[in-house]
């Protein structure tokens, strides 16, 4: 089997930039693509590899192409569309879908591109922009095992653990549901702290006694209230939006599948509201504005 070497990824932003440069530095041969062709063009000229003008000229002749794209109808349209990759990758090619989308459609998606001989895995990433910078994401992988062996140069550049999933489809599910829950604990903190500050407690007193007593070396907590809210940071780099998104994808997930939840449609209704009063673009941690304007008590500062 082949080694992979010639590689196309789609999507230079906050996550790709960092992901693709990776590769560059351990030697693959990469074409980067963004419909944003400024920030192709700087990529370029920052860490090297090759820019396409078009998806075509992006894909023709990758033995892998990536995408790291906001949303699953962005994949399929620049893995299925009429111009999309797929009118170049050739048989035996694999197309590795990093972004967060939709299980569903990542399985439709693999079933199309099976039909024209490309392999599909869906690999999205837990860790963020600080870790995608780093080169220690945490990889989540479903698919064919032969195909993520043949793969695993390209995981191991971008991140520190791969985790085998399942089948297509198994990676996008547990990243959601990882997400969910990421964006239900931190919701559930912000909402205790706020109530506790309004009472009168003391910020450190109370982030100090979740963390013995009942968070312990919880994410949202020590990676995002401590370090981003209370120091006024707000730089995690995840976007409300995209936050949002994501809890909206959980939801619909679960109820696709006859397992919805009252809660899931509770999360996927303070996040929206906080997109829309907020900002879509604004860190995702900043949606403890909304226990401040709805309690009365400033959370924004009290740790610095």
């Amino acid at each position: 089997m082949r080694a992979i070497m010639k590689v196309s990824f789609i999507g230079i932003g906050n996550m790709g930039t960092p992901m693709a440069a990776h590769l560059i530095a351990r030697g693959f041969d990469v074409t980067v693509f963004d419909v944003r062709q400024e920030a192709a063009r700087e990529f370029v000229t920052a860490h090297g590899g090759k820019m396409g003008t078009s998806l075509a000229e992006a894909g023709r002749d990758a033995q892998a192409a990536i995408t790291m794209l906001p949303d699953h109808s962005d994949v399929r349209k620049v893995l299925l569309g009429a111009d999309g990759l797929v009118s170049v990758l050739t048989s035996g090619a694999i197309a590795i879908d990093m972004s967060t989308s939709d299980p569903n459609a990542t399985r439709s998606i693999g079933h199309e591109l099976a039909e024209r001989g490309i392999w599909y895995l869906d690999a999205p990433v837990m860790g963020g922009v600080v870790f995608a910078k780093d080169a220690t994401l945490d990889i989540l992988v479903g698919g064919d095992d032969e195909q993520i062996d043949r793969c695993m140069p390209l995981f191991m550049a971008m991140g520190r653990h791969v985790f085998r999933c399942g089948p297509l489809g198994s990676a996008h599910a547990l990243k959601l549901l990882a997400n969910y829950v990421n964006a239900s604990t931190l919701v559930v903190v912000l909402e205790a702290i706020a109530v506790g500050l309004k009472f009168g407690l003391d910020v450190r007193s109370m982030t100090d006694a979740l963390t013995s007593m009942c968070c312990g070396r919880q994410h949202p907590l020590e990676k995002k209230v401590i370090p981003q809210v209370l120091t006024l940071e707000f730089g995690t780099g995840m976007a409300l939006g995209l936050m949002a998104k994501d809890v909206s994808l959980a939801a619909d997930f679960a109820h696709k599948i006859g397992a919805a939840s009252a809660l899931a449609g509770c999360m996927r209704q303070i996040w929206t509201d906080a997109a829309t009063k907020i900002g879509t673009k604004a860190d995702h941690t900043e949606i403890v504005k909304l226990w401040e304007e709805a309690i009365g008590a400033q959370l924004e500062g009290c740790g610095s």
